[in-house]
């Protein structure tokens, strides 16, 4: 169509250059129809085929409509020629990045939490993309919005290793709202690629709160550590004591190195010990 456009004008020049020379003015024999014919024939040619030039990018698309008909999607790059009545509207086909908003909703048991997601898509059916829905950018965002609140209702913030918390399993949980936004996506041709949590936290009303149950559970994890050595370590010294035959100690004397042990080994604070010199016994 460009060697057709360009002999076209060059019809063009020729008849121009001919209607000059038939001229009686320049000696011509006279200007006939066939000039004219010529001229404006090129003219309204030229100027028909010129529009349906245009050029499509790397990873760009085009969908051709004709008096409101679906005629296809041109995909690849490169200088290309359409008709030129037909609308030829640009799509991209690169990845695109949508960056949610914090959003403020109840976790599984009821928790308020702030929570926001990285959403990586790209167009891969450009006829639904442009003709089933109305703005399939906005529909992305609300779609994606409306998987977010979903999937963070249906898991709790914290909890176990046995059950899949937010906080703790962020692979699984990314993993189960791709599949969801896929499956919502589907309708506008869109492939999802790739979601990430961007953000998490307890709502402000409640992250004092559940600040201090966090240092709550952290502390009875230390203690009940400190307990299983302490425990450990009294054993090991009465096993010790008796294989040694260092003293024999009846029961009452044991629960009362039993008692000492466990205070010096559990205190938060360094022990002051009693000395006794004399004998152990009264």
């Amino acid at each position: 169509m460009l060697a057709v456009t360009i002999a076209v004008w060059g019809i063009f020049i020729f008849a121009l250059v001919s209607l000059v020379k038939a001229s009686p003015e320049n000696g011509g024999s006279g200007i006939s129809g066939m000039h004219f014919l010529m001229l404006f024939g090129a003219i309204f040619i030229g100027t028909f085929l010129m529009p349906g030039f245009f050029v499509i990018q790397p990873n760009m698309a085009r969908v051709c409509t004709l008096f409101g008909a679906y005629k296809g999607s041109i995909k690849q790059d490169g200088f290309h020629w359409a008709n030129p009545f037909m609308s030829k509207r640009a799509v991209s086909l690169r990845a695109q990045t949508l960056n949610g908003e914090r959003l403020k909703v109840n976790d599984a048991v009821g928790n308020p939490v702030e929570i926001a997601m990285i959403v990586v898509w790209q167009v891969e059916n450009t006829y639904r993309a442009v003709f089933d829905v109305e703005n399939f950018a906005q529909y992305v965002a609300l779609q994606s919005e409306t998987a977010l609140r979903h999937s963070a209702s249906s898991h709790p913030y914290d909890a176990g290793d046995d059950q899949i918390s937010l906080m703790r399993h962020t692979e699984e949980v990314s993993q189960h709202l791709k599949i969801e936004v896929q499956e919502k996506l589907e309708r506008a041709g869109i492939r999802v690629l790739e979601t990430r949590l961007s953000h998490l936290a307890y709502a402000p009303e409640i992250a004092g709160v559940m600040l201090r149950k966090q240092q709550a559970a952290a502390v009875i994890a230390a203690r009940q550590k400190i307990v299983d050595g302490a425990v450990g370590m009294v054993e090991m010294a009465l096993i010790r004591l008796a294989e040694k035959n260092i003293v024999d100690l009846d029961p009452e004397r044991k629960a009362a190195m039993v008692t000492n042990l466990m205070v010096v080994l559990c205190s938060e604070s360094a022990a002051q010990p009693v000395l006794n010199t004399g004998t152990l016994y009264p």
